[in-house]
C-alpha cells in the first residue's frame, strides 16, 4: 500500500517515522490551574511528542439530572451522575490560554479533544494545530464537520464504533475538507484489560481506509502501547498524571512521568528494530560471521592419509570449508602434511 503521512506543527507522522507519542493529560489536574501547569512541566521533560487536554463544559455534554439514565453503573465512576463527573473533570476555558503559552515555552505541541462548536472556537482562536474527537463522539457527525472545516490535521478515536461507524465519520471529514486524518484503535473501557486489546485491528485499519493508524491505550503499564507499534501504529495516546496516589478521575489508568519516559524510550526503540526486511550480513554480523562452524584438522594428517571422522570434525570458528562438504571431504587424500587445528581447503586434499 503506498506510505501515507500527515504532519502536525511540522512533524511528520505516519510511514517511514517514529511513533507520535501523545501525553493525554485529561481530568488528572483535580481542579488545579497550578497542577496542570505542573502536569505540562513534567509532559514535556518526557520527550513525548505532544500533550493534549479536553476542552467541554459540563452543561454542553449532559444535563444535570439524577435520573437512573445519566447515573454510572459499575466501574472507575459508579454511582456517579455524568454532570458531576463532567464538572469535576473538565478543563475550564479560561485556564486554556495560559496552557498553551505554557506549552508553547517548552517547545512541545499541545491540542485538544473539543466536544461541541464553542470548544471548536476557543481552539482555533488560540491556533491549536490539530484537534482530537473522542471515541464516544465518533458518531457525532456534525462536530466532526465543525472540526474538519478548521483546515487542520484530526486524530479519530474509535472506541466504540463498528466499521460502518468509522467509515462515515471518515467520510464526513473529507467531505468538509479534511484529509489528514489518523484513526486511533481504541478500546474504551477504563481501565481497559490488555487482553482486550485486539491490536491486529491496526493493520486491518490501516488496510481498509489507507490513513496512518495509532492507538489510544487505557490498560496499566506501556507494554500494550510498545507492542502497537509492531503492527503499524504510528501514534500513541497515552494518559499521564503526576502520581496516582494523588487520586484523580483518571488517575488509575494514567502512567506517572518516569514510566511515560520509558514509554516513549521503548515505543522509538521497538519502531528503530523494525528496521527493513533484510537477509544481509548486518553490523558486527560482518566480524563474527568467522564464529560459525567450518571443517578442520583435529590431528595432524600425513601426506597421503584419507581424512576421517578420527582427524578431521565440523567445529567453529569458521575459516574452513562449510560444514556441507563434510562427506565430500570424507575419504579423501592429504596432498601434504595437515597440521592439528588447519582449516581443511580444496586445495589442500
Amino acid at each position: 500500500m503506498k506510505p501515507v503521512t500527515i504532519a502536525i506543527d511540522g512533524r511528520p507522522i505516519g510511514d517511514g517515522h517514529p511513533p507520535y507519542v501523545i501525553c493525554e493529560l485529561s481530568a488528572n489536574h483535580n481542579g488545579s490551574l497550578d497542577r496542570m501547569l505542573e502536569l505540562i512541566d513534567a509532559a514535556a521533560a518526557t520527550g513525548c511528542d505532544a500533550i493534549k487536554v479536553q476542552t467541554y463544559r459540563a452543561d454542553t455534554m449532559t444535563l444535570d439530572c439524577g435520573r437512573p439514565e445519566f447515573r454510572i453503573t459499575g466501574g472507575l465512576w459508579d454511582g456517579r451522575t455524568l454532570y458531576e463527573l463532567y464538572a469535576e473533570g473538565s478543563t475550564p476555558y479560561e485556564w486554556h490560554a495560559a496552557l498553551f503559552e505554557r506549552a508553547r515555552k517548552h517547545g512541545v505541541t499541545l491540542f485538544s479533544s473539543p466536544f461541541d462548536a464553542s470548544a471548536v472556537a476557543l481552539l482555533a482562536d488560540l491556533g491549536a494545530p490539530a484537534y482530537k474527537i473522542a471515541s464516544f463522539e465518533l458518531t457525532d457527525l456534525g462536530l466532526i464537520e465543525t472540526v474538519a472545516r478548521q483546515g487542520k490535521p484530526m486524530i479519530m478515536s474509535t472506541g466504540l464504533a463498528n466499521l460502518a461507524e468509522i467509515d462515515e465519520a471518515v467520510r464526513t471529514a473529507r467531505a468538509a475538507g479534511c484529509e489528514e486524518i489518523v484513526l486511533l484503535h481504541c478500546v474504551s473501557s477504563y481501565p481497559a484489560p490488555a487482553a482486550d486489546s485486539n491490536l491486529r485491528t491496526i493493520p486491518a485499519l490501516r488496510q481498509t481506509f489507507g490513513l496512518p493508524v495509532g492507538l489510544s491505550d487505557h490498560t496499566h503499564g506501556h507494554a500494550v502501547a510498545v507492542a502497537s507499534v509492531a503492527l503499524g501504529a504510528s501514534v500513541i495516546e497515552k494518559h499521564f498524571t503526576l502520581a496516582r496516589a494523588d487520586g484523580g478521575l483518571d488517575s488509575a489508568f494514567s502512567l506517572e512521568p518516569d514510566e511515560f519516559a520509558a514509554l516513549c524510550r521503548a515505543a522509538r526503540q521497538a519502531w528503530e528494530a523494525l528496521g527493513t526486511v533484510s537477509f544481509d550480513l548486518i553490523g558486527q554480523e560482518r566480524s563474527n560471521v568467522m564464529f560459525r562452524r567450518s571443517i578442520f584438522a583435529v590431528r595432524d594428517i600425513a601426506e597421503g592419509e584419507p581424512l576421517s571422522h578420527e582427524n578431521v570434525r565440523v567445529i567453529r570458528p569458521g575459516h574452513g570449508l562449510a560444514p556441507k562438504y563434510l562427506n565430500l571431504v570424507l575419504g579423501r587424500r592429504a596432498r601434504r602434511r595437515i597440521l592439528r587445528g588447519e582449516p581443511i581447503q580444496w586445495d589442500l586434499i
